[in-house]
């Protein structure tokens, strides 16, 4: 008998009648596709081809390829509408709406949805960098963090923003700026209802509420929540300043910090207000002159008090509810804002780093800083307007002004007593009085 092919007796199926077959329904077509050539080799038949299975998945292989061509995305996902080239994908989408993670590090226990994740994450024990960049040495975990860096050669930037105009090196990055026109922040904390527009950076605040600090220096074992907070650091040891403009030859301990910088030089601005038009290089300018204009659009429900950020109101809430999320891991203060906390922390840790570049007494705190530097310049800004008598700091007027309204308002609950300041109170609690 004549010799056959594998397209001699193969069914071949459109991709869009593929795609309507259910996982069961192809495995029962394979099935029968290896049976047929089982029942013509009993029969006499000689193959050409002697590996079915290879020429099923090469098949399988070459639709696949022809794909990458004309973009067609036959598997959907039913949760989110998105399509992808292969149902291998499609697959692995699926675990990002069910949490399932299946491939898991042997080293450290950490969990992953894509196999091709796993590998690249396995690198960072074992250090090895097997993409290294042709211009300047620079070596790279995997492909794509590679490719990426080789734009900051190239200057190339393909993917922009169509409200701004501005232009970015990577796709994730452009969505993340496109939030900056939205306002929308749709990761949220389940602990404060504090909101971001970037995962990592929610998972970054996570921290604040666990304590956790998992990056340590391994020169002093001071340690840190974030990893940048952990290379600004070692900069203490080495004195590097590695990021120059080649501009003005200024340095920055950060490539952000460069890239905002570079924005002076460009003229760039990439913030627009739609009341007034005016633009701005930086974010931060921005949101500050939306206050200024008296935008407010975040009404607290307890009263009648607006805000120009949700930041900002889910902040002030706090004081409605007396949620206090941010707890010491010494002791078992616990603080609204996690600048308070932070500034609590140096009781425990001593740590003063606003210094005064006058004399060489040390602060915990830049306002407590700044309330110094008034004994140098002789500044009293705070004036009392019923005498006249003027103050270095907000606080020390609101003491003075109790002089003429005679109000107590600290109660000594030792001896019912009550005093015009709380120091007093602290005095007779310690037995000093």
């Amino acid at each position: 008998m004549n010799a056959m092919t594998y397209a001699d007796v193969h069914v071949n199926f459109t991709w869009e009648e593929w795609a309507l077959l259910n996982p069961s329904q192809k495995s029962l077509y394979k099935e029968v596709m290896l049976e047929t050539y089982e029942n013509l080799t009993a029969i006499g038949y000689n193959w050409e081809d002697h590996y079915i299975e290879e020429q099923f998945q090469s098949s399988r292989r070459d639709g696949r390829h022809k794909r990458g061509h004309t973009g067609e995305k036959p598997y959907e996902c039913n949760h989110c509408g998105t399509a992808f080239a292969r149902h291998g994908h499609l697959q692995r989408h699926k675990g990002t709406h069910t949490g399932e993670k299946l491939y898991e590090c042997n080293r450290c226990g950490k969990v992953f949805a894509w196999n091709c994740h796993l590998r690249i994450h396995k690198r960072t024990h074992s250090g090895e960098k097997p993409y290294e960049c042709d211009q300047c040495g620079t070596a790279f975990a995997s492909h794509c963090r590679l490719q990426r860096h080789k734009r900051t050669h190239t200057g190339e930037k393909p993917y922009e923003c169509n409200q701004c105009g501005k232009a970015f090196t990577q796709h994730s990055t452009l969505q993340v700026h496109k939030r900056t026109h939205t306002g929308e922040k749709p990761y949220e904390c389940s602990q404060c209802g504090k909101a971001y527009s970037r995962h990592s950076h929610l998972q970054r605040h996570k921290r604040t509420h666990t304590g956790e600090k998992p990056y340590v220096c391994n020169q002093c074992g001071k340690a840190f929540a974030y990893q940048n907070s952990l290379q600004y650091h070692k900069r203490t040891h080495t004195g590097e300043k590695s990021y120059e403009c080649k501009q003005c030859g200024k340095f920055f301990p950060c490539r952000k910090h460069l890239q905002i910088h570079k924005r002076t030089h460009a003229g760039q601005k990439g913030y627009e207000c739609n009341k007034c038009g005016k633009a701005f290089a930086f974010h931060s300018h921005f949101q500050r002159h939306k206050r200024h204009i008296g935008e407010k659009p975040y009404e607290c429900n307890h009263c009648d008090k607006a805000f120009a950020s949700h930041n900002n109101l889910q902040k002030h809430i706090r004081r409605h509810t007396g949620e206090k999320p941010y707890k010491c891991n010494l002791c078992d203060k616990a603080y609204a804002h996690h600048s308070h906390l932070q500034t609590h922390e140096r009781v425990h840790t001593e740590e003063k780093p606003y210094k005064c570049n006058q004399c060489d007494k040390a602060f915990s705190q830049q306002s407590s800083l700044q309330v110094h530097k008034r004994i140098h310049t002789g500044e009293k800004p705070y004036e009392c307007n019923q005498c006249g008598k003027a103050f270095t700091c907000h606080r020390y007027l609101q003491r003075h002004k109790r002089t003429h309204t005679g109000e107590k308002p600290y109660e000594c609950n030792q001896f019912g007593k009550i005093f015009a300041q709380h120091s007093t109170v602290h005095s007779i609690k310690k037995g000093n009085i």
